[in-house]
């Protein structure tokens, strides 16, 4: 269950303004990858350059590069400890927060990141609901190279259809040095039993399903923002 409501912005960036209310002055901020996490970043710029005080702490080398160059200051894990909340974008959300994320390529560093966090705020557009996990086709796997020949066979095994992501001709790498399968896959009627048969798998570093670890997701629809919280126990 999630409780909804509706927020009003004229604003361009609304969602990221919205997200920006969220942020209390001297926190720890998770900064995630992708293009909504771009614009709250950029956001989060402007307040830090208005007086904001805040440490960033990014999921990967673009959005470093994007906060430096901003002039947020910037932290590691040992140095903030805990986050206290993380902004970041998703690929699907279905109707109870979980997601699927890691088409940017970065979900391996954005799941640490979250898992060390307090609170973990998703911002997407309308597109990205989906009634089931899976509906857009296509689950990203991060695999260490040594092991790509195996977690292809096993990822075949299990119904996916995995398929080396490219970039300029070349195998696509992430910022941790692995590669990724896109996994063609149907909807997933288990995503957390799926989630765990697939890190069974020797050579696999981590999928782009995260489970159970939103606490609220801001979409945007129009010039409306609408707030959606997971129920907690």
């Amino acid at each position: 269950m999630t409780r909804e409501l509706s927020i009003r912005s004229r604003s361009v960036s609304s969602i990221a303004s919205r997200a920006l209310e969220i942020v209390k002055d001297g926190e720890a901020i998770g900064l995630g990858t992708g293009r909504a996490a771009a614009a709250f970043v950029e956001a989060l710029g402007a307040a830090v350059r208005g007086g904001l005080r805040v440490r960033g702490v990014p999921t990967s080398m673009a959005t470093g590069d994007l906060a430096t160059r901003l002039g947020i200051p910037l932290a590691s894990l040992d140095e903030v400890g805990q986050i206290d909340v993380t902004f970041d974008g998703a690929d699907e959300v279905d109707p109870k927060l979980d997601l699927i994320k890691g088409y940017g390529g970065a979900m391996v560093r954005e799941k640490i990141v979250a898992a060390s966090s307090r609170r973990l705020v998703i911002l997407v557009g309308a597109e990205k609901l989906v009634p089931v996990l899976g509906s857009h086709g296509k689950l990203p796997v991060e695999v260490v190279p040594f092991g790509l020949p195996l977690c292809r066979r096993r990822l075949t095994e299990l119904g996916c259809r995995p398929a080396v992501r490219m970039m300029n001709g070349r195998a696509y790498l992430t910022d941790n040095g692995n590669q990724i399968l896109d996994c063609s896959i149907s909807p997933i009627q288990d995503a957390s039993a799926f989630e765990q048969a697939i890190v069974s798998i020797p050579g696999v570093v981590g999928t782009g399903l995260f489970i159970g670890m939103a606490d609220t997701v801001l979409v945007q629809d129009g010039e409306s923002v609408v707030e959606r919280r997971r129920a907690r126990p």
